[in-house]
C-alpha cells in the first residue's frame, strides 16, 4: 500500500516554507489571478518562481490553482497566464472548468492536470471521464462518504489519482459552488471573492411584518443556520488510507503559519505512525488535542461517515475558537551563547510559560526567563511586531519552529 501524499496549503511563501519544514510532501498555491482564494495574499510571478525553486530544492511538489469559473472576458488574460505557468513546470495545475482544462492542455501540455473539487466530482463515471480526457488526478467532492470513495477507487483506472480534503473549513454549498455571496454582496464566490455569508447570523422576517425578526432556532439572537463546523479526520487515518485516497489535502490558504505548521505536523505524524505498523496502529489522543490548539469552528467528520446531522453545524457563533497565540518564530541559533534567535509575532513577557511547536517533535513547555533583545539586553516584554529577540531554552530549535502561549 503506497503512502498517501500530504498536501498542504500555501497562501504565502512563508507558509510554503513552513509546510515543507513541518513535513508536507506537496503544497498548493494560487497566483494573483484565476485562483479560488482571492482573500489569500497569493503569489506574484516572482513568488511563484521562488516557490518552484524552494519545492525543487526540497524534493517536494508544487501544484498551482487555476480553478475559478471564468467568463469570456477572462479568456485572453487566462491564455497568457497559462503560458507563463507552463514555463515554471509545476507538478500540476488544479482546474475546475472544462474550457480551462482544454486551454491548459494546449498551452501547458507537459504539466499534469488535476480536477478541482469545484468540478463536483461525485461518481465513478465523472472520475473516469476526466481521466480519459487526460487528467492525472481528480479531487473528490466533499459530499462523498468512505464507501463511495472506496467504490470509485475500485471502478476507476489505477493510473488515476484520487485526492480528498481531510481537514479544514467546510462550505455549506455543494463543493463550494455558492451563489449567496454573489446575490447578497456582488462578490462572486466562483471567481474567488466569496464574502462567506454562510457564516452570518440569520433570523426570519415575514413579508407582512417588516421589522419583526423571529429566531430560526431556539435562540433569541437568531442562528448561524449555514455555519458548518470544520472538517477533521485525524481519528480516521486507517479508513482514509484503506479506501484508496492518493493525496490527503489540508484546507487553509488564508490561514496562518501556525495553522499550517500544526496541522501538517499532526497529520504527518499520524500517517507515518500508521505505516510503521498498520496492524498495531492506534489514534493518539494528543493529535486531536493538538489540532484543537489552532483556530477552528469545532470539528466534524463531514460526509465521510454518512449524511451529516445537526451536530455538524454551529448554530451559536461563526467565530473561531482560538486558545493559543503564536508569540515568536525561530529564525536561527547562536552557538556561542546558546540563544535561540526569534522574531516576535504577538506580545509576551519575561517569565511567561510557552510551548514549542517543532517539526517531528512533541511540544514541550519552556519558561521565557532569559528574554533579551537582539543586542543581548535583558527586557521585561516583547511588545513590538517583528521584534528581534533572544531566548535561551537550553537547546537549539530548527528555524521556522514556533513558540506559542495560551490565551488568558
Amino acid at each position: 500500500m503506497k503512502k498517501p501524499e500530504l498536501l498542504a496549503p500555501a497562501g504565502t511563501l512563508e507558509r510554503l516554507q513552513t509546510a515543507i519544514a513541518f513535513g508536507a510532501d506537496a503544497v498548493y498555491a494560487g497566483g494573483e489571478a484565476f485562483s479560488m482564494r482571492s482573500a489569500a495574499k497569493n503569489f506574484s510571478k516572482d513568488d511563484l518562481k521562488r516557490a518552484r525553486e524552494l519545492t525543487l530544492s526540497a524534493n517536494k511538489k508544487l501544484y498551482i490553482t487555476v480553478n475559478i469559473i471564468p467568463h469570456n472576458q477572462d479568456l485572453e488574460m487566462l491564455s497568457r497566464y497559462l503560458e507563463k505557468l507552463a514555463e515554471l513546470t509545476p507538478d500540476g495545475l488544479i482546474v475546475s472548468d472544462l474550457g480551462v482544462f482544454t486551454m491548459a492542455q494546449k498551452l501547458a501540455p507537459h504539466v499534469p492536470l488535476h480536477i478541482s473539487t469545484q468540478a463536483n466530482n461525485t461518481n465513478a463515471e465523472t472520475f473516469s471521464a476526466w481521466h480519459r480526457l487526460g487528467a492525472q488526478r481528480v479531487v473528490c467532492a466533499r459530499e462523498l462518504s468512505f464507501d463511495e470513495i472506496r467504490e470509485i477507487r475500485e471502478i476507476t483506472p489505477n493510473t488515476l489519482e484520487l485526492e480528498a480534503f481531510v481537514h479544514g473549513a467546510m462550505c455549506i454549498s455543494y463543493s463550494g459552488r455558492c451563489l449567496l455571496s454573489g446575490y447578497m454582496t456582488g462578490r462572486d464566490s466562483n471567481q474567488g471573492s466569496c464574502a462567506h455569508p454562510c457564516r452570518w447570523n440569520y433570523s426570519l422576517m415575514e413579508e407582512k411584518r417588516p421589522g419583526e425578526y423571529y429566531p430560526v432556532y431556539e435562540n433569541d439572537r437568531g442562528t448561524f443556520i449555514f455555519n458548518s463546523k470544520d472538517l477533521c479526520m485525524i481519528e480516521y487515518i486507517p479508513q482514509l488510507i484503506e479506501c484508496g485516497i492518493s493525496s490527503f489535502k489540508l484546507e487553509g490558504r488564508v490561514k496562518t503559519e501556525y495553522y499550517v505548521a500544526t496541522v501538517v505536523k499532526t497529520y504527518r505524524e499520524a500517517i507515518d505512525r500508521y505505516f510503521e505498523n498498520p496492524d498495531t496502529f492506534q489514534t493518539d489522543p494528543s493529535w486531536l488535542e493538538e489540532l484543537s490548539k489552532v483556530s477552528n469552528r469545532h470539528y466534524t467528520t463531514g460526509f465521510y461517515t454518512g449524511q451529516p446531522d445537526f451536530n455538524a453545524q454551529n448554530y451559536e457563533t461563526s467565530a473561531y475558537v482560538r486558545t493559543y497565540d503564536v508569540v515568536a518564530v525561530v529564525t536561527g541559533y547562536d552557538e556561542t551563547s546558546g540563544d535561540l534567535l526569534l522574531e516576535q509575532r504577538n506580545r509576551f513577557f519575561k517569565g511567561d510559560e510557552l510551548e514549542t511547536v517543532v517539526p517531528y517533535e512533541k511540544s514541550m513547555t519552556i519558561q521565557a526567563n532569559t528574554l533579551r533583545d537582539e543586542w543581548g539586553n535583558v527586557i521585561e516584554s516583547a511588545p513590538h511586531s517583528r521584534q528581534k529577540l533572544r531566548l535561551n531554552v537550553g537547546r537549539p530549535l530548527p528555524p521556522l519552529s514556533l513558540l506559542r502561549k495560551k490565551k488568558d
